[in-house]
């Protein structure tokens, strides 16, 4: 394989129409990259129609401009991967020892500094392995994550009482406090309010509560806006005093049948291979694991 057989640019716009097949053919496993790129579609598309405003043109490409790369041969993309500011982390879609070699020899031979990689395991650890052997650095594994496809839905039985319904616009309040307890749980440094909240991780998504008979929200569930007909389930969190009583499956059925209803061809979750709980519950209603994934810090 040659190096020149990589093609990176800057340009979302371009990037995205040479990749966006490919990443659209395989919408399971690439559900990370295909989310982010709508993620920022939406983005620009909302951009395009605010007010102008008046600014000086640039004449050379920001110190935070994205890097994006395919793998492509005879005209057919066969890989991607992208690094976005601040934190510049290079996410991949799965490649062959060979592949990830050639990329690390590449990227360090451009001068490319990377903290780290996240990819499909076996991809990660031989990218990991390879920038070592091009550049010196020390891959360590930061965290690993399972991902799961929805095979045929199964509900859990007893469904414990009560039913699925769509957060309202009333409940932002709760919904925020509920998704700051959850990244405090995973260890994720995020500022949630009414400010920074579009620009989270969790400000895109549609929510859906288990609520008891009486209309008390007991566990929740977001998915990500369907696309390439494929959605993904997340997060899944019930506060901790109210778990072990069937909500978290309850809620993340209910959000899978409605995904499937609005014609989804594809429902996928992550989930953390250290919780047996979650993983076990997973599979009882359906999903099937297709992949590990893992996150290498670079030093």
């Amino acid at each position: 394989m040659r190096s020149d057989d990589w093609y990176l640019t800057d340009d979302i716009d371009e990037f995205r129409a040479r990749a966006w097949e490919f990443l659209c053919s395989r919408p399971a496993l690439h559900t990370t990259a295909l989310t982010t790129f709508e993620k920022l579609r939406t983005v620009e598309t909302a951009a395009t129609t605010a007010p102008p405003t008046t600014a000086t043109p640039a004449t050379h490409a920001p110190a935070n401009a994205p890097v994006l790369g395919r793998l492509e041969r005879s005209g057919e993309v066969g890989a991607v991967f992208y690094r976005f500011a601040p934190k510049n982390l290079l996410s991949l879609t799965p490649l062959t020892p060979e592949q990830a070699d050639t990329l690390a020899a590449h990227l360090a031979a451009l001068g490319h500094r990377l903290p780290g990689v996240s990819a499909e395991h076996g991809t990660a650890a031989a990218f990991a392995e390879a920038w070592q052997r091009h550049t010196g650095a020390t891959p360590t594994l930061r965290t690993s994550i399972n991902l799961y496809r929805l095979g045929t839905l199964t509900p859990p039985q007893p469904v414990p009482a009560g039913r699925g319904r769509l957060v309202g616009g009333e409940e932002h309040e709760h919904l925020m406090s509920w998704c700051r307890e959850l990244a405090k749980d995973l260890g994720e440094d995020v500022t949630i309010n009414a400010d920074t909240w579009a620009g989270t991780r969790f400000g895109e998504k549609r929510y859906t509560y288990w609520v008891t008979p009486d209309g008390t929200p007991v566990s929740l569930a977001g998915v990500n806006p369907m696309v390439a007909g494929h959605v993904r389930v997340d997060p899944v969190y019930t506060p901790a005093h109210l778990r072990g009583r069937g909500y978290a499956g309850a809620v993340t059925v209910a959000v899978s049948r409605a995904a499937l209803d609005a014609g989804a061809t594809d429902v996928v979750l992550y989930a953390d291979p250290n919780n047996p709980t979650s993983n076990a519950l997973y599979q009882r209603i359906g999903y099937r694991l297709i992949a590990g994934w893992g996150v290498y810090d670079f030093a």
